[in-house]
């Protein structure tokens, strides 16, 4: 009988502790799905920051590319060429093509891409490229009936007359007439133009 009455006991102590552990248990769920919810609010926060740091960084980078040097209206462009067989570099000076006009670094890369960018800001372009060749700007300064004539220096050494100017040798110093009678070589019409105004 004591048995029985031992045996009753137990199986109502462990009623009682399963009946208190559903009770404790359901409690913890709700904290477990309020805990859950709380974790994706968190991460709509999460997403919501990200989405407004890639908005700031696009903005960042907008304003970057906005300050980025560009070509002006009032730019020059300078063409500078170097010639292997001959040695020489000429210049040609010119203002700025309208297409090039807001062009940056970068575009005008592409545009010229057979020439190194020596120089670039919004006011000045140097461009350097080098040439296979000569530069077909050697001439000579030689006195023809009175006159002061240009010869241009061909490629095989051949002389051909370029101009005649309406400077009379007249008036030259005895130095410049000596020099001419066995021609005043010069490289580059830049001297050249120079000779000539000399000579004027």
């Amino acid at each position: 009988m004591n048995k029985v009455i031992m045996v009753m006991i137990c199986i109502v102590v462990i009623l009682g502790a399963v009946i208190t552990a559903i009770v404790i248990s359901k409690p913890n769920e709700k904290e477990n799905i309020e805990i859950e919810q709380t974790k994706v609010s968190e991460e709509k926060i999460l997403d919501d920051c990200t989405e407004e740091y890639e908005r700031i960084e696009n903005n960042n980078m907008i304003e970057t590319t906005a300050n980025e040097e560009k070509i002006s209206p009032n730019c020059s462009i300078t063409y500078k060429k170097y010639y292997k067989e001959c040695g020489h570099t000429t210049n040609e000076y010119n203002n700025i093509p309208k297409e090039l006009i807001n062009f940056t670094e970068e575009e005008l890369k592409e545009k010229y891409p057979d020439w190194q960018i020596e120089k670039f800001s919004s006011n000045e372009i140097i461009l350097y490229k080098e040439i296979e060749g000569s530069c077909n700007e050697h001439f000579v300064v030689r006195e023809k009936e009175g006159k002061v004539v240009i010869y241009k220096i061909l490629e095989n050494g051949e002389e051909e007359e370029f101009e005649v100017t309406q400077i009379s040798t007249d008036y030259l110093t005895e130095t410049d007439k000596m020099e001419m009678e066995k021609g005043i070589k010069v490289n580059g019409k830049q001297k050249l133009n120079q000779l000539i105004e000399d000579f004027e």
